[in-house]
């Protein structure tokens, strides 16, 4: 019988684990928070998509960018396509369930707009159709993936792909690379 002290212990060491992998994604999450930084500054629209905890995670960082982080600082514009339940039920029912972030990202996005995919596994079809979306609409796209990048990893403009298997463990970094990204905005924005 595992005892509590056995998942504890397993699940931290998997955590540092891939915590510790994390240095290896500094230039491409840096790269990334220059282009948060030139979208923020023009006033861009930032469009978030996940499922799942994923969503969760995009309607944390829209929360985030329309609020604030740690710091006051102008809010700036961000969608979670994740939230409004009308438009979501709308679409699957009349579109289909692969089309609920795509049809969003059609009526919100403008060129110049940046659109953030978040996905474990990065082979979720409606995410996917979002970037295509997205593409034609000239509108940029980051990867927030995990385990290999899937199929988004060569769809998006920019990837950060966290080298993990368990979703758990993903989604950990995830957020972490999401408050890292959301603490750089914040000081430039300040700063400028």
């Amino acid at each position: 019988m595992t005892d509590f002290h056995q998942v504890f212990s397993k699940n931290l060491a998997e955590h540092q684990k891939t915590l510790d992998g994390l240095p290896v994604l500094e230039a491409k999450i840096g790269t990334v928070g220059e282009l948060l930084v030139k979208t923020a500054r023009e006033r861009r629209h930032l469009l978030l998509c996940g499922n799942g905890g994923s969503a969760a995670d995009a309607q944390h960082w829209s929360g985030e960018w329309r609020c604030r982080f740690e710091h006051d600082r102008p809010a700036l514009k961000a969608t979670a396509l994740t939230v409004d339940t009308s438009t979501l039920t709308a679409i699957g029912n009349d579109y289909g369930y692969d089309e609920i972030f795509a049809r969003q990202v059609r009526a919100l996005a403008e060129p110049g707009d940046v659109l953030v995919c978040i996905s474990t596994s990065g082979n979720s079809p409606n995410v996917i159709r979002a970037v295509a979306a997205a593409k034609e609409m000239g509108v940029t796209t980051i990867g927030l993936l995990g385990r290999d990048g899937g199929k988004l990893a060569s769809l998006v403009d920019h990837t950060i792909v966290v080298p993990a298997e368990r979703t758990a463990r993903i989604q950990e970094m995830h957020e972490l690379i999401m408050h890292l990204l959301c603490e750089y905005v914040d000081e430039r924005v300040i700063a400028n």
